[in-house]
């Protein structure tokens, strides 16, 4: 039998497969059951590719096909290619159990004779979670995302997912589009696999860990039916055979000033609100002292450059033709800590330097930008004292700053059953306010927070009002809309306080939102004795709400936050 040794360095994975007794035997013997010969378990890198496929998530029914042109890359760097299954998030089908997964894909990682991974992902929390839980084992590992899907056209206009989506259904609602014209419409919006094409979350993260040099350049924007993304595929492939020859760890490369890029990235592009709970989890693990205000510190005065829906016109195949990020990073230029390492094993500088610009529509130059200020705000004030957070390039300029009469909705399912009631008080000045849709409350923290407005005011022409909750929005929606109230109203926040009527006040320019009620008469309600049994009593979701942090802490589990490291006590025979 051939000496399954390696020579010079150990490999992680020779802790499996180098030993020449009972353990090796049964670890080598059990992988050439599928035909491996004895010299792959020799100095040969065992490469994972964790993959969030699933027939139930169409972002993601093609990664088993991307998953094929990586295992070539891997094959031709010499290296030993082995797909494992993560737990597969479909933002349209499911609650996102974000946590849940990013603890499957670390246990993956960590249990298996792996010495690097590739993070395959594709639909919004897939990325995020992949990352978690690779950044808490912390061996050699690189993202690739799935791309996004083609253009939608209806009827000769561009359909983006998602925001077409939020975008009819107040038409149907205000009487403005048929109920036939909104069904068949559903046919053109989604024509290949892929993420959503607008700068939703998934588009928003895989922007996000480009820019945090924790993929190849590129990836963000290529479309999941170009066949460049099975290109990147195949170099992906290549590169993370060398990552673990050079043995560089996620913790190298997600540094401080990588996450203070991603921050300003995010406000370049329009990103999605959803980054910013990611974003503070994957800190999390790392061990990075990044918290909710460095949002408003490190994106600030930062401009909006980049034209997509939701807060502009264009789809990711147009950003992608325009240059994709790459173009984007140049032009931000000064903006950016260039010298930041990348698993290119290039500084961020090289990476961008011939990046190329393609037109103005797209994306535009910095002294021409379409927002001077398109950073997220993080807010502060007696209704968010832990903070809250607001696009502004999504909002309406004329309600950044106003006051109004609350009106206030208990769960989704009161909100779902009055919203249209003709007999509702509300008008164009209200403030909806609606509780209970936090990490604890819902539980899961739920895309529900971009409300839609009453039938009544659609029928009169109003389009947009402000709206507070503790819940998230999808990335495709857009409106002014305050969101992630910390701490949550089922946690006790101040947000539980307010009563329809009660007058709230948005000011972002001074990054302040208030409850304008006597502090003595939030005191008389906070002793009023409030009884609501939880629904969940066993399963992941009551582990969930005993133990999610709040939104301003990235809605971790609090003992998943840190690492483990890739270490493997004791055998497992």
């Amino acid at each position: 039998m051939s000496d399954a040794r390696a020579p010079g360095r150990r490999l992680r994975s020779s802790r499996w497969y180098g030993k020449l007794d009972r353990d090796g035997f049964i670890h080598r013997s059990w992988m050439k059951s599928d035909g491996y010969p004895a010299d792959l378990f020799v100095d040969k890198p065992m490469i994972g590719i964790c993959s969030s496929w699933s027939d139930l998530t169409p972002c993601n029914s093609h990664l088993d096909e991307i998953a094929e042109y990586v295992k070539r890359g891997v094959w031709e760097a010499g290296g030993v290619p082995m797909v494992f299954p993560a737990m597969s998030l479909g933002e349209t089908q499911m609650l996102p159990t974000t946590n849940l997964m990013s603890m499957a894909v670390e246990e993956s990682i960590r249990a298996n004779p792996i010495d690097g991974v590739v993070l395959l992902g594709g639909c919004d929390k897939n990325t995020p979670a992949q990352l978690m839980g690779a950044a808490s084992v912390d061996i050699p590992s690189i993202v690739l995302s799935g791309g996004p899907k083609l253009s939608g056209v209806y009827r000769g206009e561009k359909m983006g997912s998602g925001t077409s989506v939020w975008q009819f259904s107040e038409a149907v609602r205000a009487g403005e589009m048929s109920i036939d014209d909104f069904l068949a419409a559903e046919s053109c919006m989604s024509r290949s696999a892929g993420f959503c094409n607008t700068m939703g979350t998934a588009s928003t993260m895989a922007c996000l860990v480009e820019a945090l040099g924790i993929t190849l350049p590129g990836n963000a924007a290529i479309p999941a039916a170009d066949s460049r993304r099975r290109v990147l595929a195949h170099l992906t492939g290549r590169r993370i055979v060398e990552l673990v020859g050079e043995d560089l760890s996620p913790s190298r490369v997600l540094t401080r000033e990588a996450f203070a890029n991603a921050v300003r990235v995010c406000a370049a592009i329009g990103g999605s609100t959803n980054a910013v709970v990611h974003l503070l989890a994957i800190a999390g693990r790392l061990g990075i002292e990044f918290g909710l205000d460095d949002w408003d510190r490190f994106g600030k005065d930062v401009p909006l450059l980049v034209d997509l829906m939701p807060a502009g016109k264009y789809l990711m195949e147009d950003f992608y033709y325009a240059g994709g990020l790459p173009a984007v990073m140049r032009e931000l230029g000064g903006l950016l800590d260039l010298g930041a390492p990348t698993v290119s094993g290039r500084p961020l500088r090289d990476q961008v330097a011939t990046a190329e610009r393609i037109g103005d529509e797209v994306i535009h130059a910095m002294d021409d930008p379409i927002r001077a200020d398109a950073g997220i705000a993080v807010l502060r004030g007696n209704l968010a004292p832990d903070g809250a957070i607001i696009k502004p390039a999504a909002a309406s300029d004329a309600l950044l700053e106003h006051t109004g009469p609350a009106v206030v909705f208990e769960s989704i399912e009161d909100f779902k059953a009055r919203i249209d009631d003709p007999a509702l008080d509300v008008d164009e000045d209200s403030v909806l306010v609606l509780k209970g849709c936090g990490p604890r409350g819902y539980p899961g923290m739920p895309e529900v927070g971009n409300m839609p407005l009453p039938r009544k005011l659609l029928e009169r022409g109003v389009t947009d009002m402000v709206r507070i909750s503790d819940a998230r929005m999808s990335g495709t929606a857009y409106g002014t809309v305050v969101l992630h109230v910390s701490p949550e109203s089922a946690a006790g926040g101040p947000l539980a306080l307010v009563q329809s009527g009660d007058r709230v006040s948005l000011d972002v320019a001074n990054r302040a939102l208030e409850l304008e009620v006597p502090q003595e008469e939030l005191a008389r309600r906070r002793a009023a004795p409030v009884s609501r049994p939880s629904e969940y009593e066993r399963g992941y979701a009551r582990l969930y709400i005993d133990h999610v942090q709040q939104a301003h802490l990235g809605a971790d589990l609090d003992f998943l936050v840190g690492s483990s490291g890739d270490d493997v006590k004791r055998e497992s025979h």
